[in-house]
């Protein structure tokens, strides 16, 4: 299974949210075991670093061990444009799964995702262990 995880999840983790941190931390544990089947995007790891209190150099680094993070240009943001999505940085996480051929998006806004190509689940479905 590769998945491309929204940095909502990964905030969820780094900040420990209440009622979010169990199910978001169960999908970096299981990316940390399966090395490579997983990515971020530029984007959501500049946003992370923007919005943590240090920085999260090391929570960067750690989840870098194990996920993927697919370059993107030109082609790529032209993809994000066309996908119709309401918000640009949804749709440029969006492309970057497709560049990584993700086949689920993992987040807590599904909504965002209604018209995405890639279908998105919550970090609680069943279907992301089996």
């Amino acid at each position: 299974m590769r998945l491309f995880i929204d940095t909502d999840i990964l905030l969820d983790v780094l900040l420990e949210r209440k009622g979010h941190f169990d199910e978001s931390a169960r999908v970096l544990d299981w990316a940390e075991a399966h090395p490579g089947q997983c990515a971020v995007s530029w984007p959501g790891l500049a946003n992370i670093h923007y919005l943590s209190r240090d920085g999260a150099w090391e929570f960067i680094e750690e989840l870098t061990d194990f996920c993927v993070v697919p370059g993107a240009g030109t082609t790529e943001m032209k993809r994000a444009l066309g996908l119709g999505l309401k918000d640009l940085g949804d749709a440029m996480q969006v492309s970057t799964a497709l560049l990584f051929g993700a086949q689920l998006i993992v987040t807590r806004n599904l909504s965002d995702y209604k018209r995405s190509p890639i279908k998105a689940v919550p970090p609680g479905d069943p279907a992301l262990f089996l």
